[in-house]
């Protein structure tokens, strides 16, 4: 192969690994727009309820916007706590003459994060600022005679003050968190703002819930309408706030913003026989707009799983608006990381860190004085293990205590290993950016969380370290040795080693650790069925499983699947593991397939090598809970609330079945779907990006870009063949004809490696192109858009 040739090649690679352009007729193209486009929602007929709206926004100002009554749009904000109220409502009659048209077509425009609809002659185009939280809605081809209005409204028992000044019209309300149990003290508020451009602008306060401007388009027929929505809390003066917000109105950042982004995540195309390949690629690039629009505040942008950012329906929430479920969060926290985007989990590890010393007073008056943090599965945002429910239809509240000796048995009062998930995590993002300065300001979770296992893990006759009583998550209350606290000690463990070494923190606390990881029991294994009990690890080369606990046969509350979190997110068991054929026998015989909308089968079969299954669990729980157009589930609920976490399920699980590296070694197509192909980008440790494509399950070009100089492992992506390691621009071989299992070279910051057959050198990459969607994706009984009346 010619060197010329070589060289357009890797350049083209470093086009897809984020680091330089490619121009046309070059041996591979990416083509952002088209393939980001490929996941567009299409309307062919105007969104008029609620649960059909589509979602907008900047990271701290979520949106929702639908077609009712021409154009209705509802704000949302993560820091209008504790119950998460609606800054307000937005409603532009006028465009009634676009939705009603015959010709109507929208579309959610994920590359440029805008909402765009035309009909009738008249376009219009919603986006939200990124700079300041402002919802534009720009609109043409409008009647130049006929002026327009657009009401900001709220709903009772909302009590906010209505005002206006100048061409402004507000409605601003504060409230003080101080009545349920935990509460902060904290003052907190909603002010939203609008204003329009365009001709002959007024505003009023028409109604006490509600203000209205009023403008007359230009003479070309073009108007805008401005709403902002910034933080408040009443500590300085709503005019000045909404001044601000108003400064800058371009109408070109926010794409430039979007597009940015897209060039930045780790894309991945995926065509199937069925076409379900592709709706689950669409799922994948809703979640990561979604997760882009909705992750740039003071708190995660979704608590409970559902996507709170882009709700439609008032203030109406099901679970405690105030509080976290970190099991929740996690397949978030995994996608973004694998998709290259580590900076969408800031919020996350905020809400954490800066409730460690809450978190460890709490432990201390809840947990018989022990030290160190109990992190609350269900954690209210000031760091309180408190749950507290009013959304359970017309009963009393309910108030859930979590971390705490005392409580009755609940669903998490006594769940133990949340604080050693929130910790792996944080050991897991600073892998993946070799971000120093972020593990030392986490690290003190880490240790913290690790303290208060030392100190709850008491002696048993056997010699080892026991936790009693404790929950196997929600699922078993109060029983001995879960598998979630064995799995928390095995990981959190070495990980809280590596780390304060690495800061040269904690002698003492590692002594201790080490001392520790040779006292905690074997994982528990029960029958795969039938009546249960604890069996011995011989059972291993028989028909048992990985168990709930060491009491199998305990009472379950919860339809989750422990006997897998070993696999995943714990990451103690993988393809070169003594136990992997257990899992394996775990995964087929697990007691609760593809049940809720949270389910990790899909990320779980994926970590197991099972292609066929990631393929099924993933169809399985999107037919059954994506019931929305927009994209987002149903977990089941009646209150119309969207869901994200499933769509994270997905947005994990398919990068998980391209590229793993859980243990440092890099793992190409582990688990593709017979027949898919696949053409894709997912992040590895070390600011590593790894190129794959795949052709009929098969890997056909691989590429490798490293982000920092260190000893790269990789397995070969086709066992027993001859591999040769070729550099970038040189063509020189690093490696040649490998003929292991396992590929080992050393690599530099910034370089691209291309991994080829020593027999097949690869002359040309396939070309990856899309263009945007044009109709409504169908997979089984749902969809994603809406087809033409």
């Amino acid at each position: 192969m010619p060197q010329d040739c070589f060289s357009v090649v890797l350049t083209c690679v470093s086009l897809i690994l984020g680091t330089s352009g490619a121009a046309s007729g070059q041996a591979f193209h990416l083509d952002v727009p088209g393939v980001v486009g490929r996941s567009d929602i299409y309307l062919g007929q105007p969104n008029v309820r609620a649960d059909q709206a589509m979602p907008l926004g900047n990271g701290r100002l979520g949106v929702a916007v639908w077609s009712a009554n021409g154009l209705t749009a509802q704000l949302n904000r993560v820091d209008t706590l504790p119950a998460r109220d609606s800054p307000g409502q937005v409603v532009i009659p006028g465009l009634s003459v676009l939705t009603s048209a015959k010709d109507y077509a929208g579309r959610l425009n994920l590359y440029d994060g805008a909402f765009q609809e035309h009909g009738g002659g008249m376009t219009a185009t919603a986006y939200v600022q990124p700079e300041t939280d402002t919802l534009i809605i720009e609109v043409t081809g409008a009647n130049p005679a006929a002026p327009q209005t657009a009401q900001l409204k709220l709903w009772a028992p909302r009590t906010p003050r209505a005002s206006v000044a100048g061409k402004v019209a507000m409605l601003s309300q504060t409230w003080k968190d101080d009545r349920d149990p935990g509460a902060s003290g904290r003052t907190f508020g909603a002010l939203a703002a609008i204003t329009a451009q365009g001709r002959n602008v007024s505003v009023a306060v028409t109604a006490p819930l509600t203000v209205t401007v009023t403008v007359t388009p230009d003479d070309g027929g073009r108007f805008r309408i401005l709403i902002a929505a910034p933080h408040y809390d009443g500590k300085e003066d709503a005019q000045t706030i909404t001044a601000r917000m108003f400064q800058d109105t371009s109408p070109l950042s926010h794409k430039s913003w979007w597009n940015a982004f897209w060039r930045r995540a780790g894309l991945i195309k995926i065509s199937s026989p069925d076409g379900s390949g592709e709706y689950l690629e669409n799922l994948r690039n809703i979640y990561l707009f979604s997760a882009a629009a909705s992750s740039a505040g003071e708190y995660p942008g979704s608590q409970a799983g559902v996507a709170d950012m882009f709700s439609s329906v008032q203030d109406t929430h099901h679970w405690d608006p105030a509080a976290f479920w970190h099991w929740n969060l996690r397949m978030q926290v995994a996608a973004n990381l694998g998709a290259g985007l580590p900076e969408l989990n800031a919020p996350y590890f905020r809400l954490y860190r800066e409730n460690l010393k809450n978190v460890e007073n709490w432990t201390l008056q809840h947990m018989d004085g022990r030290p160190g943090a109990c992190v609350p599965e269900t954690m209210r945002f000031n760091g309180q293990g408190i749950e507290y429910e009013t959304g359970f239809g017309s009963g009393p509240p309910v108030t859930g205590l979590n971390c705490d000796a005392n409580s009755k048995p609940y669903y998490n009062a006594r769940t133990l290993s949340t604080g050693a998930e929130v910790s792996l995590w944080v050991w897991q993002q600073y892998l993946a950016t070799n971000d120093l300065k972020f593990l030392a300001d986490n690290y003190p979770l880490m240790a913290a969380s690790a303290r208060f296992l030392l100190a709850y893990q008491k002696p048993g006759k056997d010699g080892l370290q026991h936790t009693n009583p404790s929950n196997a998550h929600e699922t078993q209350w109060d029983t001995t040795d879960p598998t979630t606290d064995i799995a928390a000690r095995m990981a959190l463990y070495p990980a809280t080693m590596q780390a304060a070494k690495l800061l040269g923190r904690d002698a003492d606390l590692v002594r201790r650790l080490e001392s520790a990881m040779h006292e905690i029991p074997a994982l528990p294994r029960t029958q795969r069925s039938g009546p249960l009990s604890l069996l011995p690890p011989s059972a291993d080369q028989g028909e048992g499983v990985i168990a709930d606990s060491y009491f199998p046969g305990a009472p379950k509350h919860n339809f989750e699947n422990i006997g897998l979190e070993p696999v995943w997110p714990y990451n103690l068991i993988g393809d070169t593991s003594p136990l992997f054929a257990l899992a394996k026998r775990t995964y087929r015989y697990r007691p609760y397939p593809t049940n809720q909308d949270w389910s990790f089968d899909p990320i779980q079969a994926a970590r197991l090598g099972l292609g066929s299954e990631v393929k099924a669990t993933l169809v399985k729980l999107t037919m059954r809970y994506q019931t929305f157009v927009n994209g987002f589930a149903n977990w089941g609920g009646t209150s119309g609330e969207f869901y994200i976490e499933q769509s994270g399920v997905v947005a994990a699980a398919l990068q998980e079945a391209l590229v793993q590296d859980y243990d440092g070694v890099i793992r190409i197509a582990p688990a593709i779907p017979p027949g898919w192909d696949f053409d894709g980008v997912v992040a590895v440790r070390a600011r590593t990006q790894v190129f794959v494509q795949t052709r009929g399950g098969v890997p056909t070009a691989v590429a490798v870009k490293a982000g920092s100089n260190h000893e790269l492992s990789l397995r070969n992506p086709w066992p027993g063949q001859p591999v040769d390691v070729v550099q970038d621009m040189t063509r020189a071989k690093i490696k040649s004809r490998v003929a292991g299992a396992l590929i080992t070279f050393p690599a530099t910051a910034g370089t691209s490696y291309l991994i080829e057959k020593s027999s097949t050198p690869v002359t040309r990459f396939a070309p990856v192109s899309g263009k945007p969607a044009n109709s409504t994706k169908r997979l089984g009984p749902v969809q994603i858009g809406l087809p033409g009346r």
